[in-house]
């Protein structure tokens, strides 16, 4: 049978203050018992030591007179809850503070030599009392003369009501300290249990699928901190399995297009739909299909690797080199709509510390398109300029723009604008979002500036080199 971690808890509490009280107790009662016994024992030899010292001087030949004294013997006795005894060297009690005591009477057995350097006794005093006493003795002395004893009983009984008296004290205090912590276990529950659970029911939810559970802990606390984690983690996973659901639906439809196209071209060729002298052109569009699916696949390629950490290999390069290199490489491209490059750069040489593979990446992506949106007979301006530890690049065309609301969708995977779905039916929608994942690796940023109808302007950051 398992138990919670509060009952463990609680039954942990529950022993803890068991095991205190009996320790307490056991403990208290012996310390105090051997206390009460150390200060009456040395208060009792104390006073028998002056009643020792009074009557020391009280003695004629070998006889004590304790008769004068006797009054004032028994009102000591009754200040002290005692009984004291004046007892002659051989045993015979001389004088009892009680009227009916044991006045004449000897002890037998007597012998306070026995005690040795010990100046108390407990116990019923050689058979005299039929209940426990403290028995303390001091010598009556005269001329190096040992004359009597005086000797002082006190019942033990007194001792153990003091120390219950005490005790008592000491129990109700432990009981007010373990009812104090309370307290604790209390704010235990409220600040660890009760969130805690709730955190476990969240984690339970989510396990079941349930992303959109909401932890209902908002302590700012080590608790309220982990809620407010798991609710962050759930909302990503939330995003995640969004993101994923668009991402199959994306793929599927880019996919399905071309492939539709490639099987209908081709049974019609086998079936004799399409004549002999057309297949060389359906063929082509087989063909064309083919890169498109190709093209399509290396962009989810390329964005699976930069989902991954540490792909970059930076090295120091001139930028202007590498943008004059790219834009020389779409000199067909640009032929065939009359388009030309206006190249601006603010130093012969800029140097730069990024990844050269992927930095040719990002500017074949953005010329490319400012290429494809353009109308014919216009220009691309490329611009390359430094400030402080930064190289911003700017690729800006003359053509269609970016509708504003789509502006802030370009970067999303498989994203198109309806202009571009009809000026790019090639499109696979990942150029940007390569793009954009490719300069936010390198720590930096893309911004976008559009207008619908006028043109469109892509501006980004790299780090300038260091250490030249």
């Amino acid at each position: 049978m398992s138990h919670s971690l509060y009952t463990k808890f609680i039954l942990g509490y529950l022993l803890f203050g068991l095991l205190g009280f009996i320790t307490i107790a056991t403990f208290s009662s012996e310390i105090t018992n051997q206390y009460l016994l150390k200060r009456y024992s040395e208060n009792l030899y104390d006073e028998a030591n002056q009643i020792a010292s009074s009557y020391s001087g009280m003695y004629h030949g070998k006889d004590m007179n304790v008769t004068a004294s006797y009054p004032e013997l028994v009102k000591l006795a009754g200040y002290l809850n005692a009984q004291i005894w004046i007892v002659e060297r051989q045993g015979t009690i001389m004088a009892d503070s009680e009227s009916k005591g044991k006045k004449g009477e000897t002890i037998e057995n007597f012998d306070p030599v026995a005690f040795g350097n010990k100046h108390y006794t407990t116990g019923n005093y050689y058979n005299e009392f039929t209940y426990d006493v403290l028995s303390v003795h001091a010598p009556i002395t005269g001329n190096y003369t040992t004359y009597g004893y005086v000797v002082i009983h006190l019942p033990l009984s007194y001792l153990q009501i003091e120390r219950d008296n005490i005790l008592n004290i000491v129990y109700i205090t432990a009981a007010v300290v373990f009812g104090l912590s309370l307290v604790i276990l209390l704010v235990f529950t409220k600040n660890v249990y009760l969130p805690l659970k709730k955190i476990t029911a969240g984690a339970n939810e989510y396990a079941q699928g349930n992303l959109t559970y909401h932890i209902g802990v908002n302590t700012r606390d080590e608790m309220g901190y982990l809620a407010g984690t798991l609710n962050y983690m759930s909302n990503e996973l939330n995003k995640m399995e969004e993101y994923q659901k668009n991402f199959i639906a994306n793929v599927s439809h880019d996919f399905r297009s071309p492939l539709t196209s490639i099987k209908g071209y081709l049974e019609a060729i086998l079936d004799g739909t399409i004549p002999p002298e057309m297949h060389e052109k359906y063929l082509n569009r087989v063909i064309s299909e083919t890169e498109r699916l190709n093209k399509l696949t290396q962009g989810m390629l390329t964005l699976n690797s930069l989902d991954s950490k540490g792909y970059l290999n930076r090295t120091n390069f001139d930028i202007n080199r590498i943008i004059k290199d790219t834009a020389a490489s779409f000199e067909g491209t640009c032929n065939e709509k009359n388009i030309t490059f206006d190249l601006t750069f603010s130093d012969n040489i800029q140097m730069v510390y990024a990844d050269l593979g992927k930095i040719q990446q990002v500017l074949y992506n953005l010329i490319d398109n400012a290429i494809k949106f353009s109308h014919h007979d216009s220009t691309v301006l490329i611009q390359a300029s430094g400030k402080y530890e930064k190289i911003f690049i700017s690729i800006k065309d003359t053509g269609i723009g970016i509708p504003k609301e789509s502006i802030k969708k370009i970067w999303e995977r498989f994203y198109k604008t309806d202009s571009s779905r009809g000026k790019d039916k090639k499109g696979t929608g990942l150029g940007l979002a390569i793009v954009r994942e490719i300069i936010q690796s390198h720590g930096e940023n893309i911004d976008v500036v559009s207008t619908e109808g006028v043109g469109s302007e892509f501006i980004f950051s790299l780090p300038r080199a260091t250490n030249l």
